[in-house]
């Protein structure tokens, strides 16, 4: 029996629509319990250095950390309704949309990116995620 959907995608004719791999707005369904998680960069968890290969490489060291934050509370990036994405340059936004949107393929989380001033240990990225579980 599939798994009923927690999450509904919002959109409104009277809104923009969103600009890249994100929703507007998230509506949860049922009550379930939020998973927020600190913010998070792109660490090597074997030696807690921050990786090599800039903004492409962090980007997808930092969601694959989060991804496995998530499972560990019992849920998934599947489940996020909330992110937020720090970046030390707007210019590498691109860079970080394309391997965000690897991650978040269907009904994207609603998103807010902010350019920040720096971050810990040189890092390019930062995100941090709320996510439902159902636990």
């Amino acid at each position: 029996m599939p798994t009923p959907k927690i999450k509904k995608v919002i959109t409104s004719d009277n809104a923009p629509r969103a600009i890249g791999p994100y929703s507007i707005a998230i509506r949860v369904e049922k009550l379930v319990k939020p998973v927020y998680t600190a913010g998070q960069i792109g660490l090597d968890p074997a030696t807690g250095e921050l990786i090599p290969g800039g903004i492409e490489a962090e980007t997808r060291q930092v969601l694959t950390n989060l991804k496995h934050v998530l499972e560990a509370a019992g849920t998934n990036l599947d489940s996020a309704v909330k992110t937020t994405v720090f970046l030390i340059d707007m210019a590498d936004f691109a860079k970080m949309n394309a391997i965000y949107a690897e991650f978040f393929t269907q009904d994207p989380p609603a998103r807010s990116t902010v350019a920040v001033a720096g971050l810990p240990k040189g890092a390019s990225v930062e995100i941090e995620v709320v996510a439902l579980c159902r636990q």
